[in-house]
């Protein structure tokens, strides 16, 4: 990120309410959803929602830029309209096939964006989604994570690997603008109506396969309680890096009997080649190794210091919001007897070779 002399707090908008909102990755349902909750708000004047492609949806009174985050014209952006405040949700999973692409757009995007908030005079406040996959999964982690605990086995490769570095260059642009009010949201794995994730995805395969002898401990974000934590972070002021999961937990075993999904326990190297499997046909798109290593050996974040500092609790808790998950997307329903044995005994006859 380039080297500038940073606005005194005096130029900048103030200590005020947000007045004109950036919020990117406007063309995914996170970022439209975020959007149309931000344009609600008497305070805002202006949302201005970018992506590299149009959204499906109306955005209602939300401006649309069509803009590569990656080039200066995010600059042009932010400082033409005096942005005071962005809410950056443009990060992404991938397949393996687009790998060095998301990563141009996760890490490289950011990267430019954080360099045109730090020129920018009127710029007050940036709100960042990241994820709790920066812990990392392993078998020595801690009972539950804290914002302040180290992962034990940091993420080497993926869409994890680009969180820890975008929480990097957000670290960085903060010591830089001391005056910026900086939040960052590690996210539980998101769940609701709409979402559509390699999670989300996981748990609609006919039969899911799990790795024999481990039952993990799992957490989840209903995407009601993930928009109301953005809203009110770019609406009010709480800088900091905040753990954002639903009360309690859920063991996979619970989840995949919930969701009605015949399960197949096989040994760990034969999980992974069938996901190689599926992500070189399709059938597991984005069915990545930190996928299987956090079903494997699961993840809990305490979310204490966010329920603290906004004095509110989420609406679902972990089961609840797999449960609205579940019933919303027409889960629960087990598969017949005649093709659960037809499909796990191809798989197993598929793991053995």
């Amino acid at each position: 990120m380039p080297s500038t002399t940073r606005p005194s707090a005096s130029a900048a908008t103030g200590s005020g309410a947000s007045r004109v909102v950036l919020v990117t990755g406007v063309a995914r349902w996170l970022g439209a959803r975020v959007a149309e909750a931000l344009q609600a708000e008497p305070s805002i004047e202006r949302v201005i929602g970018v992506d590299t492609v149009p959204p499906e949806a109306s955005l209602g009174r939300t401006e649309f830029v069509r803009v590569d985050i990656r080039t200066p014209s995010i600059a042009k952006i932010i400082d033409s309209a005096r942005v005071d405040t962005v809410v950056h949700l443009n990060l992404v999973t991938m397949t393996a096939a687009a790998r060095m692409a998301t990563k141009e757009a996760n890490v490289i995007g950011t990267m430019q964006l954080l360099a045109a908030c730090q020129r920018s005079a009127a710029m007050r406040k940036l709100v960042v989604r990241s994820s709790a996959a920066v812990y990392g999964s392993s078998a020595r982690d801690p009972a539950v994570f804290t914002e302040i605990d180290e992962p034990v086995a940091p993420p080497a490769h993926g869409y994890a690997k680009d969180a820890v570095e975008v929480e990097g260059y957000v670290r960085g642009l903060a010591r830089r603008r001391s005056d910026l009010i900086v939040s960052v949201l590690r996210f539980a794995n998101f769940l609701g109506p709409n979402v559509d994730n390699p999670l989300s995805r996981y748990f609609h395969m006919p039969v899911v396969a799990t790795v024999l002898g481990f039952d993990p401990r799992l957490q989840f974000i209903h995407e009601d309680d993930g928009i109301e934590i953005l809203r009110r972070m770019a609406v009010e002021d709480h800088p900091g890096c905040f753990n954002a999961a639903g009360d309690g937990v859920v063991l996979l075993s619970q989840a995949l009997r919930r969701a009605g999904r015949p399960i197949l326990r096989l040994p760990s190297p034969a999980v992974q080649t069938l996901g190689d499997v599926g992500r070189r046909f399709g059938g597991l798109k984005g069915f990545s190794p930190e996928l299987l290593r956090w079903l494997t050996y699961g993840r809990v974040i305490d979310t204490t210091r966010l329920t603290n500092e906004l004095s509110w609790r989420p609406k679902y808790s972990s089961e609840e919001a797999f449960a609205d998950f579940v019933d919303s997307q027409g889960l629960g329903r087990s598969l017949r007897a005649g093709i659960f044995d037809l499909v796990t005994g191809g798989v197993e006859g598929f793991s053995r070779r």
